[in-house]
């Protein structure tokens, strides 16, 4: 029950930040309200929903969160802000700081690395990649504890690469904008649209490298 365990710790961590300030209930509200976010997305999700779920009743939600937006914002600000950011970067830290004799492999390692910690964590970054492009507060958390630091350092090897020829010499944030799109394009195909379809990772990531490195005309 990889899956499970790893929400289970999401919900542990949440109650660390809070620990002084959360009831049973509302601990249970908040694991009812991931897992249902998680499988239905925000919009199709209801408040009777995470009630029966959580074993409560649904004005007692509202005695804790005001709105379903409160209960998405109490669930996922403290983790942007206190716990997705350290994960992902000391996660994400050897991969960024290691040194690739090309861009190729520093591309393998990224691919690779990003999918082991999107399996690990499948629930709550489900949510995240649902809820961020319709939550301007949750674009500025991401903007302030993730988003920033990690395109500083893409830049950083962006123009290491350039210098070395292995890259074109196209601005560096159209060059980010390209190679994002088609890795994110593949975690979301993989884990959002098509999650139940055959499945060759190796295959998919090389082939996503092939395409950032070389587009799709031939030369």
């Amino acid at each position: 029950m990889p899956q499970q365990d790893s929400v289970e710790q999401w919900i542990q961590e949440i109650v660390k930040i809070d620990e002084d300030k959360l009831t049973d209930k509302q601990i249970k509200i908040i694991q009812a309200a991931v897992e249902i976010f998680a499988e239905k997305g925000y919009a199709a999700s209801s408040t009777s929903e995470i009630a029966q779920k959580a074993g409560v009743a649904e004005g007692t939600i509202f005695r804790h969160y005001k709105t379903k937006k409160d209960l998405l914002l109490s669930i996922v600000s403290p983790m942007m802000t206190r716990l997705i950011a350290p994960f992902i970067w000391k996660d994400f830290k050897e991969v960024l700081e290691s040194e690739y004799p090309t861009i190729e492999e520093f591309l393998y390692a990224l691919a690779v690395n990003r999918l082991n910690f999107a399996r690990k964590h499948l629930k709550i970054i489900k949510i995240l990649l649902q809820e961020i492009p319709f939550q301007p507060v949750l674009q500025e958390e991401f903007k302030k504890h993730i988003g920033t630091k990690v395109f500083h350092r893409f830049a950083e090897i962006v123009e290491h690469f350039k210098g070395k020829g292995q890259i074109i010499q196209m601005p560096t944030p159209s060059l980010l904008r390209f190679s994002a799109s088609a890795m994110a394009g593949m975690f979301i195909t993989r884990f959002l649209i098509f999650p139940d379809q055959p499945w060759d990772e190796e295959k998919e990531i090389r082939d996503t490298i092939q395409l950032i490195l070389n587009g799709i005309s031939p030369k």
